[in-house]
């Protein structure tokens, strides 16, 4: 199903987009292809592929059909050209950086970021010659100050990691783009294409961790980056082939295929869950502050409403008690599970402060980034009965009057 995708739901793409159901059994389910290489009939049939006239399959590092199948339904989704799965959310990062900057170009970065994605800029990216600035992408006019002749490249998270703040992508392109051949990659992760659709907004590319809510599970890692066909061709021959080798196995392929079905319906109740339990928190004694679009009086909520098609499951918050009773609160939870990841269908809970200054042990240069402090606290809200996760955090919270 691709032409005949058109006019069709969001749910509906996501059940069956690229799924040709005339194979000789009639499968409803598409087939998971467990081979690391393809045959040819003939040496004349492998060299049309390795000239670039041929189109088929060869090597399992860098496609197979049911990863087509995944990279063509994530594309249709996220209104991009093509797609490109990989191994884990770092994996897309990485081969997409990779292939685009080189030795003397310029990076742009929002100030705060994923902990792993703020060490691949901080130490990984200046070791090849790339330089990185650092900007604070809520004012667009401070990324229009930064933008220069070497800047190739602007990338940022909407819904910021671990904050939950938002950036305007809209306002970001514009400016970026402004500059003759700077291109912008946004991390939504947090929102996924049920939700938020970067390209739409001006966006070239977009990565996710399908490790969190495409999967949605908790029981696989993964990665896509998306965008321009051209480009994702490049990433695929470059940074996947040979620079990382991040490649997603069949078996996980169809994971994620399988984790897409529920996709709307997840993030659905995902975001009607978190608005409940951001709108407890607001009223809650204990609690200083809320980062969630979605709620009333939050301040980024205009923008959400224009970006966003609802909050999603993922939102921070702050207690007058301080970092000292972050950690004691955290440690009270019973249901709540303490755990670094997200977008699971378990509600997940983490004190980023705590984890990065323990890092410093192994990682000397590890930082608090702008906008995280000890007193910050991220919670994945999942799809528990959502009076059990507000009773839960209520206990918690209680115990610190």
């Amino acid at each position: 199903m691709n032409e005949d995708s058109q006019g069709l739901g969001f749910q509906t793409r996501a059940l069956h987009h690229g799924h040709d159901r005339s194979d000789p059994y009639g499968a409803v389910s598409p087939p998971i292809y467990m081979t690391s290489t393809f045959a040819f009939d003939n040496t004349a049939e492998a060299a049309a592929v390795f000239s670039g006239e041929s189109e088929r399959y060869v090597y399992g590092r860098q496609h197979n059909p049911t990863q087509h199948l995944l990279e063509t339904r994530l594309a249709e989704l996220e209104g991009a050209e093509a797609a490109l799965a990989t191994g884990s959310g770092m994996g897309a990062i990485c081969s997409a950086l990779l292939t685009l900057l080189s030795a003397g170009d310029e990076l742009i970065v929002h100030h705060t970021m994923y902990s792993t994605a703020t060490s691949l800029v901080d130490e990984g990216l200046p070791r090849f010659g790339v330089k990185v600035t650092k900007v604070d992408l809520t004012r667009p006019e401070k990324l229009k100050e930064a933008l220069s002749d070497r800047t190739r490249l602007v990338y940022f998270e909407t819904p910021v990691n671990p904050t939950a703040q938002l950036l305007n992508i809209r306002e970001l392109a514009e400016v970026a783009h402004s500059r003759p051949g700077v291109r912008v990659l946004v991390d939504s992760t947090f929102g996924s294409p049920a939700l938020q659709r970067p390209i739409e907004h001006g966006a070239n590319l977009v990565v996710h961790s399908m490790t969190k809510y495409i999967n949605g599970h908790g029981d696989l890692l993964a990665g896509v980056v998306l965008g321009d066909l051209p480009t994702i061709k490049r990433i695929r021959s470059a940074g996947l082939k040979y620079m990382t080798g991040a490649t997603l196995s069949p078996m996980l392929c169809f994971l994620v295929l399988r984790g897409l079905k529920t996709l709307t319906l997840r993030m659905r109740q995902h975001s009607e869950s978190a608005l409940k339990v951001a709108r407890m928190l607001d009223a809650h004694p204990a609690v200083k502050l809320v980062r969630y679009a979605y709620l009333e009086d939050s301040p980024d909520r205009p923008l959400g409403l224009s970006q966003m098609s609802a909050g999603g499951g993922m939102l921070s918050f702050e207690l007058h008690a301080g970092g000292d009773g972050a950690i004691a609160m955290i440690d009270r939870l019973k249901l709540i599970s303490r755990a670094i990841s997200l977008g699971d269908t378990e509600t997940l809970i983490t004190h980023p402060g705590t984890l990065i200054l323990a890092r410093q042990k192994v990682e000397p240069a590890a930082r608090l980034s702008a906008g995280v402090t000890m007193d910050l606290i991220r919670l994945s809200v999942g799809l528990e009965d959502v009076d059990d996760i507000l009773t839960d955090l209520r206990q918690a919270l209680d115990s610190l009057q």
